[in-house]
């Protein structure tokens, strides 16, 4: 099994030649590992345009510029729109300044970026910066250099940074392999050096450092005529797959009929049946000798659409591999080529459901309150992605052994870039925990969200209540009519959390709270008032004007007795 991670090695190596200056300027931004699992890997090139001012500082912002703006952006739209979104402002900034800042006349600049994430490379470019890829002994370039040629110029920059108010970006993508070489490159390099000498220097295999510096020494041999910089990453491991891979993977797989527990299955065993679902058939696995068990979800063809089926399992699969919360559940990557049949793997998370849960005991108002403020926060964390989860209720929450919550079943989550692929009888959505917009035919959305998300609450507070009639029995609910009230059915909630989830349950959704992050804020507040005391309150803490009324009464009486006895 794939820890989904990327391992990567870089080395840098620049110099000046002959310039008076160094105008290029280069970077790799390796980030945290959940920023990795995100946005993935930067690595950035971008030189300075020779005969303008301020190149250096041109070139440095742009690398900057991208990193922070990259960085900034919503992974799920995708590299492509991201990078470019990021580099949108920059660009019309840097040509107003080349054009109002007498340091800075004709400021401009070639860039040339590559992000690294999952098992694919894609970079951006502008300019004749080049990117190139390596493997097998193999040198691939990928870029084409935006230039003229021109009698008596020579090469001159037709497209680059700051050149004109709105920049146009090439972008292409490459698969990735463990051991492949990417190489970014300025054209005091690729200008000096013919492809096979890099192909060579490449192939020696020493570190991205030593290499990368190698590079530049066969520049200084041959003679120099810009700077040269030269910025090597190698991949020592792939991480989990990336949406467009994914998706291909997905298509190539075919939709088996489901299994049975004690069977085998590309080398996981199953173990024992978990549930069976309408849609799907879990099972509880292992992985040959490896320890602690493992999740397989395995569609159920003869109900669920094809494309269906690939749509949900896509989505629960990229989702779970890109979100980055203790409160929502992941998918995990079998290794390359392992699996000949459409399933996903999960984690397996001991306890049990929120629905399972509520068929016991009601819930001591703390552990309502941590339950309720945990599960916000994963609906919070998939909103922030700009995925709408879509069919949140008690079934798809584990609450853990060990105190933790997990949501799951992300295969009806929305996603920006990927179009509905659900028949009229697969739209997503339970009954009984839909808000009204969802039965007026509206898609579905981060406030329909937190409609469930509020019914969801009004269940784990009051076990099999719902705040209007079962749908599931009553068909749509009478929005009409006042949900029921919280403290009707359970006096102990308090009037802030009683307040908190009527807002939720608004039928018009511009009376909602603004965002999930709204109501996580307000859980966070009250769940110190939720907290139980550790030592029972005294009368005088509990009432204290009538404790000050008993004791003036017993003073009175006391009085009196002495003046009557006088």
């Amino acid at each position: 099994m794939s820890d989904d991670r990327l391992e990567i090695a870089a080395g840098f190596a620049t110099m000046r030649g002959p310039r008076a200056d160094n105008q290029d300027f280069g970077g790799v931004h390796l980030g945290s590992p959940s920023e990795q699992r995100t946005h993935g890997v930067v690595a950035i090139v971008a030189d300075g345009v020779s005969g303008s001012k301020g190149g250096r500082i041109a070139a440095e912002l742009a690398v900057r510029s991208f990193i922070d703006g990259y960085m900034d952006q919503d992974p799920i739209v995708g590299i492509p729109t991201a990078g470019i979104r990021a580099m949108q402002g920059y660009n019309r900034w840097l040509n107003s300044k080349g054009k109002t800042d007498p340091n800075m006349q004709g400021a401009a600049c070639t860039f040339t970026a590559m992000v690294l994430r999952g098992r694919e490379a894609t970079v951006l470019h502008v300019g004749d910066s080049r990117a190139w890829h390596f493997r097998d002994g193999v040198l691939t370039r990928l870029t084409q250099d935006h230039v003229h040629d021109q009698p008596g110029k020579g090469h001159v920059l037709i497209r680059a940074l700051g050149i004109e108010q709105d920049v146009k970006m090439d972008v292409r993508s490459t698969p990735l392999m463990p051991h492949d070489r990417l190489l970014l490159t300025s054209d005091g390099v690729h200008g000096v050096l013919s492809e096979d000498d890099i192909c060579r220097i490449l192939g020696r295999r020493g570190s991205a450092d030593a290499d990368a510096q190698g590079l530049l020494d066969a520049v200084t041999v041959t003679g120099p005529r810009d700077n040269a910089t030269a910025l090597i990453v190698d991949v020592v491991t792939t991480g989990a797959l990336d949406w467009e891979a994914l998706g291909a993977e997905v298509a190539g797989l075919p939709i088996l009929p489901p299994p049975g527990a004690g069977q085998k299955i590309d080398g996981y065993h199953l173990d024992r049946l978990l549930s069976d679902g309408r849609y799907t058939r879990v099972f509880l696995a292992r992985d040959g000798a490896k320890p602690g068990p493992l999740v397989l979800k395995f569609p159920k063809p003869a109900i669920l659409s094809e494309k269906g089926a690939r749509s949900a399992f896509l989505r629960e699969s990229f989702i779970g591999r890109r979100v980055d919360s203790p409160y929502v559940g992941r998918t995990l990557t079998p290794e390359a080529g392992r699996q000949t049949q459409l399933y996903l793997v999960q984690p397996y998370y001991e306890g049990q459901t929120l629905h399972a849960r509520l068929t016991h005991e009601p819930m001591e108002m703390a552990e309502a309150v941590t339950t309720a403020l945990n599960l916000a926060r994963a609906v919070s964390a998939l909103h922030r992605l700009g995925v709408a989860h879509r069919d949140i209720k008690p079934d798809n929450v584990i609450l853990e052994k060990d105190g933790g919550l997990k949501l799951i079943d992300l295969g009806v989550a929305r996603i920006p870039r990927l179009e509905e692929e659900f028949d009229q009888a697969e739209a997503p959505g339970t009954p009984g925990y839909m808000a009204p917009e969802l039965f007026d035919g509206a898609p579905g959305d981060a406030a329909s969200d937190q409609f469930a998300l509020g019914v969801t609450l009004f269940r784990t507070l009051t076990g099999p209540h719902y705040p209007w009639a079962r749908a599931e029995e009553a068909g749509r609910p009478k929005f009409e009519q006042q949900p029921t009230s919280l403290t009707r059915l359970r006096p102990d909630v308090p009037s802030w959390l009683e307040a908190a989830i009527r807002r939720t349950l608004q039928v018009d959704p511009d009376e909602r709270f603004a965002d999930v992050d709204e109501l996580v804020h307000v859980l966070e507040s009250g769940e110190r008032l939720a907290a139980p005391q550790r030592e029972p309150l005294g009368l005088i803490e509990r009432h204290p004007v009538r404790f000050w009324q008993g004791l003036c009464l017993f003073l009175l009486v006391c009085l009196l007795v002495s003046l009557s006895t006088r």
